[in-house]
């Protein structure tokens, strides 16, 4: 399942890896289109040049996880893949994703590495790749795995329900500790890849890291059980050094992003882009804390 939006040229692109470039085809591929009709033309395109079972579902766009939620509708398969209009898959995509789930019974959800379409050139991706998206060197079980490069079991899909379209970030993370809270695993292998293209501009970055910040405070709001950076009450000393932690650690936390770069030159000139994008999740953080404590007031 692909969801797009106004993005047609990235859609094509997409479409062309998964149709054309993979080695074992999907049983079904279902796209869900809530802008222009540019992407209905792409997907008529495909449709009218393959035999495979390709659906255009038109939608109204409100946000990811309701277009997400009306392309589950029509799923059919055992198991359902997801990956987004900017993101290409890599030809072994489906068989991996299908071999891992035989081969995990206990996973839910398995996933893995998420690659930067122009990390070879530009900086920037190479900074996405390792602070929005990094990634592991082996497989294991993880908390949760990005929307662009995850599969379910259609049993786990049933029984979580559908994604939260409350949300307008995070929903692969709430719906992932769903999945984790039915005692189902997550597992991550990275050799399942999609090539993903990062945001190309520092201000595009900065609101990206923002609004995960807003979501990554509603996410914990809505369970308090949740693995959280900060403390959701001040109950005592151990909560209130855990909020202590929380501010001093924009301090020295964007270091440990520096490390996973592969050379001295980027992570010298990383260090001012690492610092802003940290500033920039935990601003979001503490913007939606105070929003939402306004709202209850109201």
């Amino acid at each position: 399942m692909i969801c797009t939006y106004n993005r047609h040229e990235m859609l094509d692109m997409a479409l062309k890896a998964l149709i054309n470039g993979t080695e074992e085809k999907p049983d079904q591929i279902i796209i869900v289109n809530g802008g222009d009709e540019r992407a209905d033309r792409v997907v008529k395109k495909y449709i009218e040049s393959n035999e495979l079972d390709i659906q255009l579902v038109k939608t109204v766009n409100v946000n990811l996880a309701t277009s997400r939620n009306i392309g589950l509708a029509h799923c059919t398969g055992d198991i359902v893949a997801m990956t987004d209009d900017d993101a290409e898959v890599f030809p072994d995509w489906v068989t991996r994703m299908k071999r891992v789930h035989a081969e995990h019974p206990e996973a839910g959800a398995a996933g893995g590495a998420v690659i930067g379409a122009d990390s070879g050139k530009s900086l920037l991706s190479r900074i996405s790749d390792v602070a929005t998206f990094p990634s592991l060197a082996e497989p294991a079980y993880v908390r949760t795995i990005p929307g662009v490069n995850v599969s379910y079991k259609r049993e786990v899909l049933q029984k979580v329900g559908v994604q939260d379209e409350t949300l307008f970030r995070g929903e692969d993370v709430d719906f992932n500790w769903r999945v984790k809270k039915m005692d189902y695993e997550i597992y991550y292998d990275p050799r399942i890849k999609v090539i993903h293209h990062h945001r190309p501009t520092l201000k595009g970055l900065m609101n990206q890291f923002y609004m995960y910040g807003r979501a990554y405070y509603l996410v914990r709001n809505k369970w308090p059980e949740m693995y959280s950076v900060y403390p959701l009450k001040i109950n005592g000393m151990h909560d209130l050094l855990k909020f202590v932690y929380f501010l001093l650690s924009s301090l020295f936390e964007p270091t440990q992003v520096l490390k996973k770069l592969s050379t001295s030159k980027d992570k010298f000139l990383s260090l001012p882009v690492v610092y802003l994008t940290h500033f920039s999740w935990k601003t979001g953080i503490i913007q939606q804390a105070l929003i939402s404590k306004q709202k209850i007031t109201c």
